[in-house]
């Protein structure tokens, strides 16, 4: 079985990805991982080549920032990593560069591989997903973040990234997955105030016109991460790439998860889905067979 991992980054410096740990989280996983490297303002090449092993393959594209509307410019540079990766892989296992997986799921994802390679109705693997913010020691819990997407998929050129890339579809259908007991930690939400500010004036550009960004951003210097509904402390541990930036913390962050800040029916739905495990009109970009 051969396995292919591949991401897509820009201007990871500038913007404080955690590119080099998203990459190194799959390298155990992976026989060789593209690393599809845009056009970037800062030492992104630099930093990717920093890595030095020799599963990672570096390539080159330069993203077209005229793709405004719903992220799809990520979707496009997905697909050219995907077209990338090794004729002869089985399995091709994405990240974005601020995903992370915990090297106790090694094992797990490896043989859900393994097991699903002859079944050939299983288009993909489906993950959990922990979403941090505002610092390494809360998640999200509420319906705005999303619960389980795909991560692996088939070497099947029919499969192509999914509007802004959160996901996949072949041929404009779901794909057929088994959901696997691993999670991808979600990091996206968890730097410095104003790198993150930072990151929204250029990041909701792959999403809207200049007449939106003026009305929605705030001109200012430091994100706010006060304006968020419930967080719930992380008791887990993070996966060992993320140490040293854990440790480097140079922020603080707080947050009562007793003060909620939400709607009656946001709440109920909430308490619904803790007592239940449901989520009704949940979003589902796949469909399980296993």
């Amino acid at each position: 079985m051969f396995v292919s991992g591949f991401t897509i980054i820009r201007n990871a410096v500038k913007f404080d990805y955690p590119a080099v740990e998203a990459i190194r989280s799959m390298l155990p996983l992976c026989d060789e991982v593209v690393v599809l490297v845009g056009q970037s303002d800062d030492e992104t090449l630099a930093l990717i080549e920093s890595i030095q092993d020799s599963k990672i393959r570096i390539e080159h594209s330069v993203w077209d920032d005229g793709l405004r509307e719903g992220g799809r410019v990520l979707a496009v540079e997905t697909d050219k990593a995907f077209e990338r990766i090794n004729p002869k892989a089985d399995w091709a296992f994405y990240l974005q560069a601020d995903e992370v997986l915990h090297e106790k799921y090694i094992d797990t994802v490896k043989n859900a591989m393994a097991f699903y390679q002859d079944k050939a109705e299983v288009d993909g693997l489906l993950f959990d997903y922990t979403h941090f913010y505002g610092s390494y020691d809360y998640i999200g819990t509420s319906r705005r973040w999303y619960r389980k997407e795909i991560r692996v998929i088939r070497n099947d050129k029919r499969i192509k990234s999914y509007r802004d890339a959160q996901g996949f579809r072949k041929e404009d259908e779901k794909l057929a997955v088994a959901a696997i007991p691993a999670s991808i930690y979600h990091y996206g939400w968890v730097k410095h105030p104003e790198l993150q500010q930072a990151k929204q004036q250029s990041f909701h550009k792959m999403w809207h016109t200049d007449q939106w960004m003026e009305k929605e951003i705030p001109k200012v210097k430091a994100f706010d991460y006060s304006q968020i509904d419930i967080l719930k402390h992380f008791r887990g541990t993070h996966p060992s790439v993320m140490q040293g930036r854990i440790q480097n913390q140079n922020w603080t962050f707080s947050f009562d998860p007793t003060q909620a800040r939400w709607t009656l029916k946001s709440r109920f739905m909430y308490w619904l889905e803790q007592q239940t495990g449901l989520r009704p009109f949940e979003y589902k970009n796949y469909k399980c067979v296993y």
